[in-house]
């Protein structure tokens, strides 16, 4: 194999510019052993901004995260809010969360904001990304850039950068910042020299403000003080979630918390589990084993930047089963439409959103509420996005995507997992008031609206011929859509990329209202909806398949949810994936 040649003039751009010589002698190193594959992933592209911001695997080189990516992207940022505010104070927010190198990164960040005349508010210590959505805004900050790869294996990290809103950057913006960050040609125009003066540490004056404002926001207060000793098992699985989780449990009112001793300590090797995501089982077996010794109402676990949350639950059987996000989600927005209404509260003001890819069943609950519910693109930008066109006009009840990310009230512009934990536990305390439980109020849920069953496929592809595969995927569907799935017909497909929905029966198209990114939906003639995605973060192509039937009642469960797996099966195999 050989290198390419803008590949190799990136390497030598490196060996020979102004990076320091642990730097130079790591991409030496490869180049001796003809570790050919791997230079060319580390330098064929420069890192850029997807869903989730910049992230990638620690390293030297164009493609990796290190102090010069980091201090590339902190530049671009720099010049865009220089030019977007010219003449003005500009003010931005830096937090950092538990993974190895993110504190220093951080200083970096810190450091090229300071040296372009910016003002920084910097935690003194690792914080929850939600909390620095929330100081951007309490801050009258222009941006906030947090340091984190979310719930990636232990060899990556990330940039998340944030708006004067406190949301994601989103058109147009993002495309400024971006084409800002491609305009630097050399790491000389980085300007590292950190200005003391412009950088203020922040931390538990922050904390409390926003643990007061959470509280202001319960909505069951007198259930919790029924309930108050409610068992609840909570995990941060090495991350910020310790914080902030514990503290805001306890302001809502809840006296019976058993933390995860083991996975407690914030701790960038994740020791304990293979990957710190609690959409995986294996993260919560120590939280599981700890639910079942002390009899546990409740399960907590939240990734290292703590913004998203995994629960279990114990089923009819007593056995401690996981919800998936779709789930959580939809508990989250039935329990919150509920409570609300048992207030006098839906005054017809009231809205909720979801992103394309999350479960159908949220959208009915809102509509037996007349509360309109709204879908964005994936992705949680957008959500904050709509939040903030809207504000003013209605009021934010809650969100939330199946990735384990929810939002409830107006006070951060991403999803939440300090806020999401204290309302799991509220609605948990909600429901046991009424001689209920969590599991018997989901069933409940799906004996009212229909039980939707969604379930995620991944396809992990890497490096650049893995991207070229993923490419090469979606034009075949995107070209070839299938006829039949799962033994219905597909009656329609969106492409999202074109912004264009046909209708497969008559040929009739018609334009889609959300901004462009390449998604393609089939749904068939039953109601099936299969979404195929590519990762803006991550080397995957990801397929999501929601299928739905009616049950008559609680005991009709078990046998209607093994029938819509075996479904989910057969349309996995019809897409030949």
């Amino acid at each position: 194999m050989q290198l390419e040649a803008a590949t190799l003039s990136t390497i030598n751009s490196w060996l020979n510019g102004n990076y320091d010589q642990k730097t130079k002698e790591e991409i030496q190193q490869l180049l001796d052993k003809e570790a050919y594959t791997e230079l060319t992933d580390s330098f064929y592209r420069n890192l850029e901004f997807g869903t989730g911001g910049l992230r990638g695997i620690m390293g030297a080189g164009s493609n990796r995260i290190n102090k010069y990516t980091i201090g590339t992207a902190t530049q671009g940022l720099s010049n865009y809010l220089n030019n977007k505010y010219p003449g003005e104070k500009i003010k931005v927010a830096i937090a950092h969360d538990s993974r190895n190198n993110s504190d220093y990164f951080a200083q970096i960040t810190a450091d090229v904001f300071s040296a372009n005349g910016i003002h920084v508010y910097f935690f003194k210590e690792l914080r929850p990304t939600p909390e620095l959505s929330f100081a951007i805004r309490e801050l009258g900050c222009k941006s906030g850039v947090m340091l984190t790869a979310s719930h990636n294996p232990k060899e990556y990290n990330g940039y998340k950068a944030y708006g004067w809103d406190g949301g994601q950057f989103t058109a147009p913006d993002d495309t400024f910042v971006m084409d800002e960050v491609a305009k630097i040609q050399s790491i000389d125009e980085v300007n590292f020299d950190r200005v003391a003066d412009n950088i203020e540490l922040i931390g538990e004056e922050i904390d409390q403000l926003y643990l007061d404002k959470i509280t202001e926001l319960s909505v069951s207060q007198e259930a919790i003080q029924r309930q108050k000793d409610l068992k609840i098992v909570y995990s941060p699985i090495h991350g910020t979630g310790i914080t902030l989780v514990p503290k805001a449990l306890e302001q809502f009112g809840f006296t019976n918390l058993t933390l995860v001793e083991e996975q407690s300590t914030p701790d960038g090797n994740f020791p304990t589990v293979v990957y710190p995501n609690p959409e995986e089982k294996e993260a919560l077996t120590l939280a599981l084993k700890k639910a079942q010794e002390i009899d546990a109402d409740l399960v907590l676990a939240t990734d290292p930047d703590a913004d998203r949350v995994g629960i279990a639950v114990k089923n009819s059987d007593g056995e401690f089963v996981l919800l998936n996000g779709n789930q959580t989600g939809s508990l989250l927005i039935n329990y919150l439409l509920s409570a609300w209404e048992e207030k006098g509260k839906l005054t017809g003001d009231q809205y909720i959103v979801k992103t394309i890819v999350t479960s159908n069943l949220i959208e009915a609950i809102a509509k037996s509420k007349d509360v309109p519910c709204y879908n964005t693109l994936t992705g949680f930008k957008w959500i904050g996005k709509l939040m903030t066109e809207l504000q003013g006009k209605k009021t934010f009840i809650g969100g939330g995507e199946e990735s384990y990310g929810y939002l409830i009230g107006e006070l951060v512009r991403d999803k939440d997992a300090v806020i999401s934990c204290a309302f799991i536990a509220e609605m948990t305390a909600f429901y046991k008031d009424k001689g209920s439980s969590l599991y018997n109020a989901m069933l409940d849920m799906y004996v009212q609206y229909g039980l939707y069953k969604e379930e995620l496929v991944s396809i992990t592809k890497k490096g650049k011929t893995g991207a070229e595969e993923i490419k090469a995927m979606m034009e075949k569907f995107r070209n070839n859509p299938p006829a039949t799935l799962g033994g219905a017909k597909v009656d329609t497909l969106k492409d999202y990329e074109l912004g264009i929905e046909t209708d497969l029966k008559t040929g009739t198209k018609t334009e889609l209202e959300l901004p462009k990114s390449d998604v393609l939906q089939f749904i068939t003639a039953d109601g099936s909806i299969i979404s195929a995605r590519p990762s803006g973060t991550e080397p995957k192509i990801k397929f999501y398949c929601s299928v739905n039937a009616t049950i008559q009642d609680k005991a009709a469960f078990k046998a209607a949810d093994a029938q819509l797996s075996e479904k989910v099966k057969s349309i996995m195999n019809d897409l030949e994936v």
